[in-house]
């Protein structure tokens, strides 16, 4: 599969219209580029978050603009050029009315995945970014003042915890989304990036199957590359993507356990043949799926091979493993949020 790096979401079409509240969760700093590459007359795509064929021509047309090296890839020296719309970078310092930059438009982005943003992610920190700041400070029970630092910018984020934290409730697996042998996997070389996922040769059609409890965030046409695409949100900050779908049956905001049916297998995007690309990503990052995957298959209805009882949010029942293993703990055989 050729897939292009970086981060999918809701549309924010050009300059104009503001990104659904249904949107995913996304890169904001991918999303900070293609708005200053936007205002730049460069970029003709969505303000995504997605680092998609577009995002990457456009880079390129500003390297060769400025006479620098020419790789697609937004280094320092790119992000120079771009200007007070490459700096600073989104947490070094706190935003308020007045401010401009990279950082600003990566916050306006992050309200706008929260459902209430601005309008557009323009890098200027005015008015209406300054009450959509102060009314996602409300929602999230936070000190109200307009200003979006650290504190903010975590709420927005989710209010995860940091990668390096301990995870307070167990280890993440993930069931398989679909039966069958893995194809290329996580890191595998590609013409111009490197692979961020597992995929999965499976015949068209294939039933897909969620891969453990969650909430489906985002499911609909991606233009970076993924086709039709869902992704779950799971505990821990972590995100199931599941890409090149032929159709799509889940929907924004469904709850799912382990084993409900999201889509059937295409060949969407840009994808060469009939397959499922399967990634997961923690607080936004890409990580090998391999070591998170139990050998366990989704099954239909909610429930792994071997289990009796459905799977439902928040329960920590424990119950007997397929193949007569050990008691385990129902997570573990129904997936993680």
């Amino acid at each position: 599969m050729r897939l292009i790096r970086g981060l999918g979401a809701a549309v924010l079409v050009a300059l104009a219209v503001a990104l659904p509240a249904s949107a995913q969760a996304s890169a904001p700093s991918t999303a900070a580029l293609q708005a200053a590459l936007q205002a730049l007359h460069l970029y003709s795509g969505y303000v995504d978050g997605v680092a998609g064929p577009l995002t990457r021509t456009a880079v390129i047309a500003l390297q060769k603009r400025h006479g620098l090296s020419v790789d697609g890839v937004a280094g320092p020296q790119t992000r120079r050029a771009l200007g007070w719309r490459g700096r600073p970078g989104l947490g070094s310092r706190v935003m308020t009315a007045g401010a401009r930059g990279w950082d600003v438009a990566a916050l306006q982005f992050l309200l706008q995945r929260a459902g209430d943003g601005p309008g557009r992610a323009d890098g200027l920190f005015g008015p209406l970014t300054e009450a959509a700041v102060t009314r996602a400070q409300s929602a999230a029970g936070i000190t109200v003042d307009g200003a979006a630092g650290s504190e903010t910018i975590a709420a927005l984020r989710g209010g995860s915890p940091p990668p390096s934290a301990p995870d307070p409730s167990g280890p993440v697996r993930f069931l398989r989304p679909v039966p069958g042998p893995t194809g290329d996997g996580f890191g595998a070389p590609r013409s111009d990036h490197v692979h961020q996922g597992i995929d999965f040769p499976v015949p068209y059609g294939t039933p897909v199957k969620a891969a453990g409890v969650g909430t489906t965030i985002y499911a609909g046409y991606n233009y970076g590359g993924f086709g039709n695409l869902v992704v779950v949100q799971h505990r821990l900050g972590y995100t199931t993507w599941y890409a090149h779908l032929s159709s799509i049956v889940t929907a924004v905001g469904q709850a799912v356990n382990g084993g409900t049916l999201l889509g059937y297998v295409g060949s969407t995007g840009n994808s060469t043949g009939p397959h499922l690309h399967f990634e997961v990503r923690r607080y936004d990052t890409p990580i090998d799926p391999a070591p998170l995957l139990l050998a366990t298959v989704a099954r239909p209805g909610g429930a792994a091979a071997g289990t009796r009882l459905e799977c439902r949010h928040g329960q920590r029942e424990h119950q007997r493993a397929p193949h007569g293993a050990d008691w385990i703990a129902r997570e573990r055989l129904c997936g993680s949020r």
